[in-house]
């Protein structure tokens, strides 16, 4: 799968509408076949921050997703409300989910 992590600086006046200016982009990313999951966090340290997770199947999905009109028109909409170039880390990795983390399993009975 593709593993994506991606680091949004957003200016002060659209910190708190961001999520909404980002709703369609993230509601066609998530109907995609390929998609795995598309999740938004805001930083606790930074709320001019936003954090996005995202994860695709296998190449042909990651490719389908950059070359849609959504990823095209969900850069253009966010463009205008971005302090910086944002940061990110692509990687193709192992697995098709996540995993259990073992050093702090929880027993659920």
């Amino acid at each position: 799968m593709y593993f994506i992590v991606v680091k949004f600086p957003v200016k002060p006046e659209h910190a708190e509408s961001f999520m909404e200016l980002v709703g369609p982009f993230t509601s066609a990313t998530r109907a995609e076949p390929g998609n795995l999951w598309f999740d938004w966090s805001r930083s606790v340290e930074d709320p001019n921050e936003f954090i996005l997770i995202e994860a695709f199947a296998d190449d042909d999905a990651a490719v389908a997703h950059v070359n849609s009109d959504h990823f095209k028109a969900g850069l253009d909409s966010m463009r205008p409300a971005l302090a910086a170039t944002p940061k990110i880390v692509s990687r193709k990795v192992d697995g098709a989910d996540w995993d259990a983390m073992g050093e702090l399993a929880i027993d659920a009975g």
